[in-house]
């Protein structure tokens, strides 16, 4: 591996060189065209909290016997802090099937079953490292991810209410974007990519954020809501009011007025479910209201 302070000239001409990129909206990621390596340029948001995080809980996970990608280098530059990562073999999870779906699950479940780890003392917050000085509770952590402007919104103090029984739940530690894309199987191996994300938290999060992106992604791909596999996904565990923040989040991060257009009787019929099946039924609706609005996926 390279040592810090170095170059993405430097670290091209040893691990590159890297071909053209693929944009989202806080990175920008460059594969070799030896297909060897991955280069990841983080931007926007926070994006050297965004790489320490990433390199330091990939290298615990490997520790873990975790199939991760190694961090050959990393440093900043003139576009934002980057990564360069191994590559690992393997294709990833798809959605397009319910058997793809099922398989899915299933890996999900599986891999949170030597994923979701609790030690003594482990606190609320991002990363897999406790930060000192700052204790957090479990909702605490949650609504801090929202902006500021939700602070204004007539659900706020509704939500804050809603997710305080999670203090019962235990803290453990979460990859927090368990998409079908950062799944690679191979010969019946499963890699785990794209780390960014980790957290520490009740596991019900990790579990939430697989369900809303499965139920909004099927929907923007133009299946009808009541097409989508909802028996399938309740095989997740279930938690209503964190299913209501994560919806939140998402339009919180969309356009500036997104969040407005989520109706708080909407809102609460998500919250107050019990059920999976009903619930994920509810949070159909109401991204495909939210599609038909115009909101970007």
């Amino acid at each position: 591996m390279l040592g810090g302070d170095v170059t993405v000239h430097e670290a091209e001409l040893r691990y590159g060189p890297f071909g053209p990129a693929t944009v989202k909206p806080y990175a920008m990621t460059r594969r070799a065209v030896d297909g060897g390596s991955l280069l990841k340029v983080y931007a926007g948001i926070d994006p050297e909290g965004r790489r320490h995080r990433e390199a330091e809980t990939v290298r615990h996970a490997a520790q873990w016997g975790l199939s991760v990608p190694e961090v050959l280098a990393t440093g900043e530059c003139g576009a934002g802090s980057w990564s360069v990562f191994r590559m690992l073999p393997g294709v990833p999870c798809g959605v397009r099937t319910d058997r793809a779906i099922e398989v899915y699950i299933d890996h999900v479940l599986g891999l949170t079953g030597r994923l979701h780890r609790t030690s003594p003392g482990l606190t609320p917050g991002s990363g897999w490292s406790g930060e000192q000085g700052r204790p957090a509770t479990q909702h605490q952590f949650l609504l801090d991810q929202f902006s500021q402007r939700c602070r204004q919104r007539p659900w706020w103090a509704a939500l804050a209410e809603v997710l305080q029984p999670l203090e019962t739940h235990p803290v453990v530690y979460l990859h927090g974007d368990l998409k079908p894309e950062h799944l690679l199987v191979h010969d019946h191996h499963l890699s785990v990519v794209d780390w960014e994300a980790s957290a520490r938290g009740p596991a019900v999060l990790d579990y939430t954020d697989v369900a809303f992106h499965l139920v909004r992604d099927l929907l923007y791909m133009g299946v009808k809501p009541s097409r989508v596999p909802i028996d399938l996904i309740a095989r997740l565990p279930f938690n209503g009011p964190v299913l209501a923040w994560r919806l939140l989040l998402w339009l919180d991060r969309r356009r500036p007025r997104d969040i407005d257009l989520m109706a708080f009787r909407d809102l609460h019929r998500v919250a107050a479910e019990d059920h999976a099946a009903t619930g994920y039924a509810s949070l159909a609706r109401a991204v495909s209201a939210m599609r038909t609005a115009g909101v970007p996926r």
